[in-house]
């Protein structure tokens, strides 16, 4: 390590461009999972997993806050075409067809359930390499890290719930 690394806790070798790719690819994911959080808990507002999903949806948000705080504190900057390309696919995938042509149908949750616990994993990646950076860079707290790890931990599980739940309301209507 030269002495600039050992001064600010920083490894020599990492490359802060693409380190930038990389969170503001998961900045993407984020954003979509906020948008697509807050709708199937609106879906759900007065279904007896409503008061679950909301608190998944403003968990989901946070963590998105919590993302692009530890970018700026490595002094990654966001990059707003990729936020909106994030918030678009979130859109573009409501047209998707799901069985019913004018309202949600038993799919619909399904197929969220799942995209929601493929981004909680994709987002469980990205804190266990921030994890890993924050033993070498004194810009990230790995106490904060480690919550974050739980909670995705937590979040993940509590989906999972949701999803076989969704699927065996699938299996029922279909019979």
């Amino acid at each position: 390590m030269d002495s600039d690394s050992k001064r600010t806790g920083r490894t020599a070798e990492a490359d802060p461009g693409l380190l930038g790719v990389y969170l503001n690819d998961h900045l993407a994911g984020a954003t979509l999972g906020s948008e697509l959080s807050a709708r199937l808990a609106s879906a759900h507002r007065d279904s007896e997993d409503g008061a679950v999903l909301e608190r998944l949806a403003t968990e989901i948000r946070e963590d998105r806050a919590a993302l692009i705080e530890l970018m700026a504190a490595l002094e990654v900057p966001v990059r707003q075409y990729k936020v909106l390309l994030g918030w678009a696919a979130e859109k573009a995938g409501r047209f998707k067809p799901n069985g019913r042509l004018l309202e949600r149908s038993p799919l619909s949750s399904l197929e969220e359930l799942e995209a929601m616990t493929l981004g909680v994993v994709g987002k469980s990646a990205c804190w266990r390499v921030l994890r890993t950076l924050a033993d070498h860079d004194d810009r990230l707290d790995p106490e904060r890290l480690d919550d974050l790890l739980r909670r995705a931990k937590r979040q993940a599980e509590t989906l999972e719930e949701l999803r076989l739940r969704a699927g065996a309301r699938l299996a029922t209507s279909a019979a």
